[in-house]
């Protein structure tokens, strides 16, 4: 059988290969694309039962029938999240639909902390004077963390990473969470609502799933709460922050810094070179015009420990399918199960 994977990063293939032959030896073949998969790539994936998908592949309802209609029986997501996956059309379909439900928390926390100190002690700014030789610290100040609050929204495997973090730092904490978690308290974690993390804060970092309910989370009236000076950092879902009502904070001068590692219009756009092209999406050009905005590619997750894990579970998820089998990593178990 031919396996077809979408979306496949050029670091992520040998991994990928590697794991899968590994499992399946010479008995099944791995086909890795580059391409994204969508409306109109759908036809290539004609004929292959078993699908590898990406972050950032469109699945909704007609992608998926075309799929059905195929061939396609299962598709592996490479990734915890999978808003971008109608599944109720899957399971309407008779679609199996797996995820990779944990990874290593380090390596997004450890990002998202990157993106934090770039922002806060002016990191890009100075590498691109000194590559100039002027070595002036005019517009360079920062300020210690230390003594300052984080606040964290979400505080599952990640965001107690990121916690942990900060205690490290000598910050005080604040959290927010449908459920506190034990680790976080006993690093000396309040828990508080929404709207007082976001008043007190210095510094916030987002880690919970994009849901209905957490869909632009971070909008005008929560930006309105937020200190002037006080750096925001998303590394969680595009969708979380409102990025409209975030251009209209950062035009009127307020915020010390924000670090977006993702962005809720990123599909076709993220991972992909457009750097010979026009830019067409009007707001993201415009963050990148604020020199207190850093953008990243999505790629808070992209070390070879995650990335190996990621995998790893993928490829496990592909034998359970094979065998008749489901576990924590099924979304969607096919209509026989």
């Amino acid at each position: 059988m031919e396996i077809i994977a979408y979306g496949v990063l050029v670091d992520e293939e040998p991994l990928l290969r590697e794991e899968f032959g590994k499992a399946f030896g010479d008995r099944h073949e791995l086909r890795c694309l580059r391409l994204f998969l969508d409306k109109d790539t759908v036809p290539t994936a004609s004929g292959h039962e078993i699908l590898l998908s990406s972050v950032n592949d469109t699945l909704d309802a007609a992608v998926l029938r075309t799929l059905a209609e195929g061939g396609t029986r299962m598709i592996a997501q490479r990734s915890t999240g999978y808003n971008n996956i109608d599944l109720k059309a899957a399971e309407d379909l008779g679609l199996s639909v797996a995820r990779v439900s944990f990874y290593s928390p380090y390596s997004v926390a450890e990002f998202a902390w990157t993106l934090a100190l770039a922002i806060d002690r002016r990191i890009v700014r100075a590498a691109l004077r000194t590559r100039d030789f002027d070595f002036r610290l005019d517009g360079l100040m920062g300020r210690d963390l230390h003594g300052r609050t984080a606040g964290v929204v979400g505080t599952g495997k990640i965001g107690a990473a990121f916690a942990r973090i900060a205690h490290g730092f000598g910050m005080r904490l604040l959290g927010t969470d449908v459920a506190e978690n034990p680790e976080c308290l006993a690093l000396g974690m309040e828990y508080v609502p929404r709207e007082r993390l976001f008043a007190e804060s210095d510094l916030i970092s987002l880690h919970v799933p994009l849901l209905p309910d957490t869909r632009h989370l971070v909008d005008t009236t929560t930006l309105a709460l937020m200190k002037d000076d006080a750096i925001l950092v998303n590394t969680g879902r595009g969708g979380l922050v409102d990025t409209d009502a975030l251009l209209e904070t950062l035009r009127a001068g307020r915020l010390g810094g924000v670090g977006l590692d993702v962005y809720e219009e990123e599909a076709g756009v993220f991972f992909l070179d457009k750097s010979l092209e026009v830019m067409t999406d009007e707001r993201l050009a415009r963050l990148m015009t604020f020199n207190n905005v850093l953008v990243t590619s999505h790629q808070a997750y992209f070390t070879k420990d995650a990335v190996g894990q990621i995998v790893e579970t993928t490829v496990a998820n592909i034998a359970d399918h094979l065998a008749g089998r489901h576990g924590d990593n099924t979304l969607v178990r096919p209509r026989a199960a």
